[in-house]
């Protein structure tokens, strides 16, 4: 038997991606990774069901998987996974931003789904990134021009006249949501949330709550009721996605939106609708919602994964009753139980997903009870494996909320103020900011503190008693040099009577200078001298090019603030100069690196360098071996420590 060269490194790659997910059920990762590493292994050049013949092309399970992907990557800061959802869009995406595969005159919902991975990468310190946002922009347009109904909601398809399906809100709307925060107008959050005023309106069952898989203005469809335009059952994966739909849609639209309650009124109406139907023995849904332990119905994984998700993320937001995380765990639970199975190379699967569920269509699908139990089950079917991943992320987090549970940590934008030419053009605050998700931003930081339970927020304005007041943490950045703003903001005495006070209240500050020639140490250091530190104008670290072991710092075993990270990289930094009240927290030859005190109630971190910017922290950058990202955590956790 001969063995082509090629066929020979594809076995080889297989048994090394085999040893791999071994390797990882044996070092006990979370769930959520497991499953993604099942995904990547045997999905590595495309997504696609190839063991069923079918091709790779863009559609909306590659958006569902790569979405939960990108969950992992915010989890990990490890590059395989952003490198994973970049590959996969750049399999369709040209450089002019056009989209293979992809008819915008078929006007199908479903493909507007990925776009999401697009604007994530519109998003990134990315060489050629104005592909993506091409690409978005095109997807934008099949919304503007897609058909609707009578009253303005969107038709699931062009083939599929006069209805909507629940379906067709998670494919689309999360997408137009951030579309509309990052680039659109802001009036469009109206025509968003319209979408799901009228899905409920028209699907919605006042008996049970739940809302039905379709309806059909028309009254045509043979499903649809007469009288009503209803379709006629249930289906549990239906309700998943205009529940998933909800929490994502809610990221985007702002606090202050004038009707941002409607959908929240919504998502409190629904949610507890749906946990009325969970199988109390299993903690799962399923497949006809309300038909439980009836004759041929079954737990469905692909509904309780997002059911889980949807209750979960609810929860954390603050949406629902933190005692409907019971509802989620108890779900969760029951996945694990009765749809993770193990093979021999260590792979875990998911089982018992429904493979599609429809209405209309040749052959023709009726929505009757039989119908939804006649559509076979797929292992690893993504549109399972997507929402059990972000299920698994959402459990994750719930396991350490309570760290930072009603604290709140602010970052500085006073003393650090600069602005850069956004996207369109405009001027856009920029440097050390939550919401910037380029290298120069705190986004990852941010997402952190969110994740431990903390609320972020900004201080624009110079620090007061007023200003700090309900603030447990204050993270002042990089104060700004006369080539960086014309007119910065020095602080001044007010400042650090104001600061020290509520440091000695029991405040936590948080000091991160820079390099001499990138910071305004002067003024800076009238504020650290408080606290019996100074920043010394000394450079160190100062890295050639991609020389990455002359950053690199290394903190030993026993650091009261970082308990398990070993290696960080640290560049262009000003070390510290301590006396009492302060002492050294990290050290580097006779350099003091980081330093702490205990003022009062209260406690300063100071560190001669803002080096957990996004830069430093995503994985993108820096080799895998600097721990960035996990001492940006223990950070946080420190930080977050006193009551």
């Amino acid at each position: 038997m001969k063995f082509s060269l090629f066929g020979c490194l594809l076995l080889f790659s297989q048994c090394v991606l085999a040893q791999s997910i071994t390797a990882l059920s044996k070092r006990g990762l979370p769930w959520s990774q497991r499953m993604v590493a099942t995904i990547m292994a045997n999905n590595t050049d495309s997504i696609a069901y190839v063991k069923e013949g079918k091709d790779a092309h863009w559609e909306y399970e590659m958006g569902v998987i790569l979405q939960a992907i990108e969950q992992v990557w915010y989890r990990t800061a490890d590059d395989r996974y952003f490198q994973y959802i970049q590959k996969n869009m750049d399999r369709y995406v040209t450089d002019t931003g056009d989209i293979r595969t992809y008819k915008m005159d078929e006007y199908n919902i479903d493909y507007v789904t990925p776009g999401r991975s697009l604007l994530m990468l519109s998003r990134q310190t990315l060489p050629g990134k104005e592909k993506y946002r091409k690409a978005a922009d095109l997807l934008r347009k099949q919304l503007a021009q897609q058909p609707r109904t009578n009253e303005g909601g969107f038709w699931h398809k062009k083939r599929y006249p006069y209805q909507m399906w629940l379906d067709g809100l998670y494919m689309a709307e999360p997408f137009y949501a951030e579309y509309t925060r990052l680039y659109g107008k802001h009036s469009d959050f109206d025509d968003i949330i319209n979408q799901f005023v009228w899905m409920e309106k028209h699907a919605r069952d006042e008996k049970t709550g739940l809302l039905y898989h379709g309806w059909d203005e028309s009254r045509e469809q043979k499903w649809a009721n007469k009288q009503t335009g209803k379709s006629p059952n249930f289906w549990s994966r239906a309700m998943g996605w205009y529940a998933m739909a909800l929490v994502d849609v809610l990221d985007y639209i702002p606090a202050s939106y004038p009707r941002r309650g409607e959908l929240v009124a919504i998502l409190q109406r629904t949610l507890p609708a749906i946990v009325k139907y969970q199988d109390p023995k299993s903690g799962c849904w399923y497949q006809v919602m309300d038909r439980l332990g009836d004759k041929g119905n079954y737990l469905e994984a692909s509904g309780t994964g997002m059911f889980v998700y949807a209750l979960a993320k609810g929860v954390r937001m603050g949406y629902l009753p933190a005692t409907t995380l019971a509802s989620a765990r108890k779900g969760y639970d029951g996945m694990l139980k009765n749809f993770i199975s193990t093979d021999a190379n260590g792979q875990i699967h998911l089982e018992k997903t429904v493979l599609v569920g429809g209405l209309g269509g040749n052959p023709y699908r009726d929505g009757s009870y039989d119908y939804y139990l006649s559509e076979p089950l797929r292992q690893d079917d993504l549109k399972g494996v997507g929402p059990f991943v972000m299920a698994s992320v959402e459990m994750e987090i719930a396991n350490e909320r309570t760290i930072g549970q009603g604290k709140t940590v602010a970052v500085d934008t006073y003393f650090n103020h600069e602005f850069r030419k956004g996207i369109d053009g405009e001027q856009e605050p920029f440097h050390y900011t939550w919401d910037d998700r380029q290298h120069s931003g705190f986004f990852w930081w941010g997402t952190i503190f969110q994740n431990l339970g903390a609320k972020t927020a900004t201080v624009a304005g110079a620090p007061t008693m007023a200003s700090l007041k309900g603030l447990d943490v204050y993270i002042i950045v990089d104060p700004d040099t006369p080539k960086e703003t014309a007119k910065p903001n020095y602080v001044n005495e007010a400042d650090v009577n104001a600061i020290a006070s509520w440091v000695e209240a029991g405040g936590t500050l948080v000091l991160m200078a820079n390099d001499t020639s990138n910071c305004e140490h002067t003024h800076f250091n009238g504020l650290a001298a408080r606290f019996g530190m100074q920043f010394l104008p000394k450079n160190r670290n100062m890295v050639q090019g991609t020389q990455w072991d002359q950053g690199q710092i290394t903190i030993p075993t026993g650091n009261g603030v970082f308990p398990k990270t070993r290696a960080v990289y640290i560049k262009e930094l000003a070390p510290l100069s301590i006396k009492s009240p302060a002492k050294a927290a990290v050290t580097d030859g006779d350099d003091v690196i980081m330093g702490i005190a205990s003022v009062g109630k209260g406690r300063v971190f100071a560190v001669g360098d803002p080096w957990l910017y996004n830069e430093y922290v995503d994985g993108r950058r820096i080799p895998a071996k600097f721990e960035n990202f996990g001492a940006a955590k223990e950070l946080a956790i420190w930080l977050l420590g006193r009551k």
